[in-house]
């Protein structure tokens, strides 16, 4: 396997990795891995890259440290560290008597010697990372180079692309870190045990200590409580710790997968909702996480020691316990009644968050056209009735939930109140002591407290039901399919492009933008695509590149359906200039090799040279590492639209489309395009969608489009004497121009 960017061979860990997933029946890309991943080959694959290569691929991985004996009766295939060259494949393990047998089949890693008979003293076969042939090695050679770490795959049941996002999406994650949540689950468990004698041991210092002024049982007392009062603080502390380090990591993983998940899906998604909407769905995720993280586990131990302490109360007075019983179906009324209007108060207050939240973030990115035209009072003045809209649906929601929770401690209150007033009386006939009573009181405490933080925790999970709503808008839409072997990927494209009666809309119920479009495209041929604003362009573009998809028909490259390969190789072939580029707050180096980041300084300079920057970038402060602000705002526009060219051939892409790239340049800038637009397209098959004809004056063909047809396609020749559509326009812009 070699890396066919670069020429030479395939970095040690993504040539193992690469191996392993063929094993498993998957024939897994290198180019496609080191993208979906942004493996830096600078730096080379890590284990962390191939865990996630892994979860892609929809194999089991693991990363662990084991020794010699462990090490024996692992499942084969495997990664395994090596001080040397990094990786390896550890392929088979086997007796000295089978070494011979190893070596006459060396080429079939799929063979696993099984049983418990591999040890120590066993050989062992190694796929060397760097091509060669498979290699014996003894049990001594091995653990010299050993680091002792290795990476485990098995293949899996996939089924999470077609799991509707619930809160069961969140089970794995959080499973995965069972152990230490179980731990913090144990540490309050524990909390709730010595709970119980607490209440006990404050009854006994009343009745004995004090009844009979014994100081020694008082200072015994004392004591323990102290000791429990200490155990408990540094259960706390634990307990505090290990939850906090846990969630963290849970976010991470969480917040990662959204991530992923968010910029897996179409353009569409991105065109048809608002930044701020988006944003405050995103930011739904912490709530959710820190609802199942934790309101679970205090309402199962709430519950378990509620039973607990009912039981404890029955032997104090079970004239007591059932008044304190009696406060359950109160709050269970309560809640009844608060959660569906709590509920419909939590949606609307997301709605003018969100809606607040959008308008924010569109006045910011629009700040130079409200300086512009003087907007400022305007704005200020939306803004402040968008504001008021959350604040009052803030103040409503806020309002019902602490009435809630004080009509919850106001029924606390007069059981507890009940309490004491029937407890005064069975002390005053005999038939409770003064400390019994004041332990039950406590005890009670121990039961009304879970009551009321159930009763939170209710509120909780309707304020958690609205985020998960929101936040599966998000998790609900399909993303494109990305790093999937079953699509297809060329060994390397020419630039043949066809259309065959492809027809587009953006909606079912609306009308369709591309009608019925087919065309060829040979490579090599430069294109012109002119038309009237609105006619469907751009549309086309976003089609080659799989942006959007059609409704019917076929798109081909190289005479093979687009739809049957993965989008994201797709458009590493293509190279793409919009009108308006994004450049992201980095260097100029930075923002040229954003896509290829390991490529070389010459490079870089090569494609700079070709795009017309390089002198200008030479000019600048730092030259190539000079930052360009947010957005390039640090550039001219002619500037800017340089660096993307340059952007866009450092891959040497052979389909390349220009989308009115030029049409907002001053003529300078123009002209240092059209000087290089010759060295630009060689060699490629070059789309330019244009208004303004006079950047089309090289181009082989022309593609006149009206209103989503192809009207006319054919030399600017042959266009022109026809007097169709191409002729009104450039009859037009003759006519504008003189």
């Amino acid at each position: 396997m070699e890396n066919k960017k670069s020429g030479g061979k395939l970095d040690p860990g993504l040539y193992c990795f690469t191996a392993i997933a063929q094993f498993h029946g998957i024939p897994a890309d290198p180019e496609q891995i080191t993208h979906a991943l942004a493996i830096d080959l600078r730096v080379g694959m890590s284990e962390t890259d191939m865990l996630s290569a892994a979860h892609s691929l929809k194999l089991k991985a693991r990363a662990a440290t084991v020794n010699s004996k462990q090490l024996t009766k692992l499942p084969l295939p495997l990664i395994v560290g090596m001080k040397d060259e990094k990786f390896a494949v550890l392929a088979q393990i086997a007796e000295d008597s089978m070494a011979a047998q190893l070596t006459d089949t060396k080429n079939d890693s799929r063979r696993k010697i099984k049983g418990s008979g591999r040890n120590i003293n066993s050989k062992f076969l190694i796929l060397p990372p760097n091509g060669g042939p498979p290699q014996v090695m003894s049990a001594e050679d091995f653990q010299d180079k050993w680091t002792g770490r290795v990476v485990l795959f098995t293949q899996r049941f996939w089924k999470e692309a077609d799991r509707k996002f619930n809160l069961k999406w969140f089970i794995p994650t959080i499973i995965k870190y069972k152990k230490p949540l179980l731990q913090v689950l144990l540490a309050a468990l524990v909390v709730q045990i010595i709970g119980i004698f607490t209440p006990i041991l404050t009854q006994v210092v009343i009745d004995k200590a004090l009844a009979h002024h014994s100081v020694s049982t008082l200072d015994v007392i004392v004591g323990g409580l102290v000791i429990i009062a200490l155990f408990e603080g540094m259960l706390g502390i634990a307990r505090n710790y290990i939850f906090t380090h846990t969630t963290s990591r849970i976010d991470v993983i969480l917040s990662s997968r959204l991530f992923r998940h968010l910029f897996a899906l179409p353009l569409r998604y991105f065109e048809t909702r608002r930044v701020g909407d988006t944003t405050a769905r995103v930011l739904e995720l912490e709530r959710i996480r820190s609802f199942l993280t934790g309101t679970p586990m205090t309402a199962l131990i709430d519950i378990s020691f509620m039973f607990v302490y009912i039981i404890v109360m029955l032997f104090y007075s079970t004239t007591l316990t059932w008044v304190v019983l009696g406060s359950l179906p109160v709050f269970a009324i309560l809640s009844g009644i608060i959660t569906p209007l709590l509920r419909q108060r939590f949606d609307e207050k997301f709605n003018t968050g969100a809606e607040s939240q959008s308008y924010l973030v569109e006045s910011i990115t629009g700040a130079q056209t409200i300086k512009s035209f003087a907007l400022e009072p305007q704005l200020h003045k939306n803004w402040e009735g968008r504001l008021s809209n959350y604040v009052r649906a803030s103040y409503k929601t806020n309002l019902l939930s602490g009435n809630a929770g004080a009509l919850g401690q106001l029924i606390q209150k007069i059981f507890d109140i009940a309490i004491l007033w029937f407890g005064a009386h069975m002390v005053m006939a005999g038939s409770l002591t003064i400390g019994g009573l004041i332990a039950f009181r406590m005890l009670s405490g121990r039961v009304s407290g879970p009551v009321l933080r159930l009763v939170q925790s209710w509120q909780d999970f309707q304020q958690t039901g609205i985020s998960m709503k929101r936040l599966g808008d998000i998790f609900n839409t399909k993303p494109e399919p990305t790093l999937d072997p079953s699509k297809s990927r060329l060994p390397s494209i020419t630039g043949d492009v066809r259309f065959e009666h492809v027809r587009f809309r953006y909606a079912p119920d609306s009308p369709e933008v591309i009608r019925d479009v087919s065309f060829g495209i040979r490579p090599g041929t430069v294109v012109g695509v002119v038309g009237r604003s609105g006619s469907g362009k751009s549309t086309i573009s976003k089609l080659l590149q799989r942006l959007y998809v059609p409704e019917s028909g076929k798109i081909l490259i190289d005479g093979v359906d687009i739809a049957t390969t993965d989008p994201s190789w797709l458009r590493r072939q293509i190279g793409v200039v919009l009108q308006e580029n994004f450049l992201f707050n980095a260097s100029v180096r930075d923002n040229i090799a954003v896509h290829v980041p390991s490529s070389s300084m010459d490079d870089i300079v090569r494609v700079a040279k070709i795009a017309g920057a390089h002198e200008f970038i030479t000019e600048l402060p730092n030259g190539y590492d000079t930052m360009v602000g947010e957005k390039g705002e640090g550039l001219s526009g002619g500037q800017k639209q340089r660096i993307a060219i340059a952007r866009a051939l450092l891959h040497n892409p052979k389909i390349l489309i220009f989308d009115e790239a030029t049409s907002a340049l001053d003529y300078e800038s123009e002209n240092i395009i059209q000087k290089n637009l010759k060295q630009i397209t060689a060699g490629r098959t070059v789309v330019i969608i244009a208004h303004r004809l006079s950047t089309l004056k090289s181009v082989d063909k022309i593609m006149a489009i009206d209103r989503g047809q192809l009207v006319e396609y054919g030399t600017p020749s042959v266009l022109l004497k026809k007097n169709g559509l191409y002729a009104y326009l450039h009859q037009q812009q003759s006519g504008d121009e003189t």
